[in-house]
């Protein structure tokens, strides 16, 4: 399909030249299709760069539902423990599909100098990850919703993202040239025991506190 070649070259053309540097021309061309179609289903090349946003919160959605439909009843520390793995699982999973590549070089445009499209990335499934992670992070421990909750959501959730933010990092540290199944699954076990232990010590302050 046409339309979707040409979001997926958007995006990574903004991704590595940003919206000012990229060339509508050059993505027309690469998709096989004429600029006019940019300015008939976007309106130009900022409503472009609003599709590709909206582009990628989809596809960042699609094998994350599972996760993002997990329930958890009050007072289940137990099932919300195994809540914050499955979404760390599933959000792990896609840090390290290839595919995430021209995503991250776009979000990370976005986290450095937000624009109107950021508001479209957190607001799909990344803010409604966060925001459930935070509450699974609550009832596994007990507690509250409050700034320190916020703040260990966004540190669990940093360490996975930087396998893709941090990934030459990785890979020039390990001397690699990719990450192989043997290590991925070593660093998915470092990240279950790293969250076992902060809820672990979460958990103990709450009881201290009461």
């Amino acid at each position: 399909m046409v339309q979707q070649r040409l979001l997926d070259i958007a995006v990574d053309a903004f991704g590595k030249h940003g919206l000012e540097g990229a060339s509508t021309r050059e993505i027309a061309a690469a998709a096989g299709t004429a600029m006019s179609s940019i300015t008939y289903h976007y309106g130009g090349k900022e409503g472009l760069y609003l599709a590709a946003a909206d582009h990628i919160s989809s596809k960042m959605a699609e094998g994350m539902s599972p996760a993002l439909l997990v329930e958890v009843a009050d007072g289940d520390a137990v099932g919300a423990r195994q809540a914050v793995h499955g979404m760390l699982d599933a959000l792990f999973d896609k840090m390290m599909a290839q595919q995430t590549e021209s995503w991250s070089l776009f979000i990370v445009r976005e986290q450095m100098r937000p624009t109107a499209a950021f508001a479209r990335l957190f607001d799909g499934p990344m803010g409604r990850m966060m925001r459930k992670l935070i509450r699974f992070i609550c009832l596994a421990t007990g507690i509250e919703e409050d700034e320190d909750a916020r703040i260990t959501g966004l540190m669990l959730f940093g360490q996975v993202l930087v396998l893709r933010s941090a990934r030459a990092s990785a890979l020039r540290l390990f001397e690699i040239d990719t990450i192989d199944d043997t290590l991925a699954q070593r660093i998915r076990a470092r990240i279950h025991a790293n969250t076992n232990a902060i809820l672990d010590a979460l958990t103990a302050e709450a009881k201290e506190t009461r």
